[in-house]
Parts: structure tokens; C-alpha cells; sequence
């Protein structure tokens, strides 16, 4: 059973998108299983799955950040590798592989973001580690190839 707003209370569609998002998920939904075109709201659905494609690309960025730092850290500060560091290895390298395999259109955006987001990686390590910026490579020692490889740390 679907919740619903008072009928007086909303005006059209568009102001079901803005009083009750659930609802107006819900409702869409089902006017989407009824083939009931007409009664859609295209202009904030067309934004909703816009803004899924944006969410998409942007988590693989962030995984891919947080990746790299770790595998910087752990080439760079050998004495401090441990388990936790081994896990998040593990959990974001694994994160970016199921991406990649659901949606396997996101490998160009990959390889065009993977220099930036080393970039990032960099600055977030000096932060994370205390280390100068100079400690950590200009350019990524990993390859692409190699950090989605479940088998690969790196080397002091």
C-alpha cells in the first residue's frame, strides 16, 4: 500500500517531487509500470537519472582515491602496514571492480580520471601520513592495471 499526500495538498507531479521524494519514487514507478507515459513528470525524472550517472562516476572517483592513497601509504610507510590498511586495499579496489562490472561503461572515465584522482590521492596522503608532498611520486607509480589487480601491493 502506497502512502499518499491529500490530493489538496498537491498541485501536480512536480510538486509531489518536491513534498514527498519517496512518494513521488513510488508513484513514478508505477505510472512507469503502467506504461502511463502521459501522466509522467519527465523534467525532474529526466534529472533524477542524470544525477545516477553523476553518482556513479563520482563513487568510482572516491574509491579510486581512497585506493590509491592506501597503496601509497603502504608503499611509502612499510612500518606501519597492517591488516586495516590491507583491508581497505581490499574493499576499494573490490568496490571499483563491481562498478566496472555493472556498469562496464565507466571504464573511460576511469582511465581519463585515474591521473587526477592520483592527484588527490597525493594530497590526501600528505594529510593522512604527516609526510611532505615530495615524499609521494609526481606521477603514479601504479599503473591502472596493477591496482585493480587483487594480487598486487606494492614494493617498499
Amino acid at each position: 500500500m502506497t502512502a499518499q499526500l491529500p490530493e489538496s495538498q498537491i498541485t501536480s507531479r512536480s510538486d509531489l517531487y518536491e513534498q514527498d521524494f519517496y512518494l513521488w519514487i513510488q508513484t513514478t514507478a508505477e505510472l512507469l509500470k503502467q506504461k502511463n507515459f502521459t501522466q509522467l513528470d519527465l523534467e525532474n525524472l529526466i534529472e533524477e537519472i542524470e544525477t545516477m550517472g553523476r553518482s556513479e562516476r563520482r563513487a568510482l572517483e572516491s574509491n579510486l582515491e581512497v585506493l590509491l592513497m592506501h597503496l601509497l601509504k603502504y608503499q611509502i610507510q612499510t612500518q606501519r602496514r597492517s591488516p586495516s590498511c590491507q583491508y581497505t586495499i581490499l574493499e576499494h579496489r573490490r568496490r571499483i571492480e563491481k562498478a566496472l562490472k555493472e556498469s562496464p561503461s565507466l571504464k573511460p572515465h576511469f582511465d581519463r580520471i585515474f591521473e587526477e584522482s592520483y592527484q588527490a590521492a597525493r594530497g590526501l596522503a600528505v594529510i593522512e601520513t604527516g609526510l611532505p608532498i615530495a615524499t609521494f611520486p609526481e606521477q603514479s607509480p601504479f599503473t591502472p592495471q596493477q591496482i585493480l589487480d587483487p594480487d598486487f601491493l606494492p614494493e617498499s
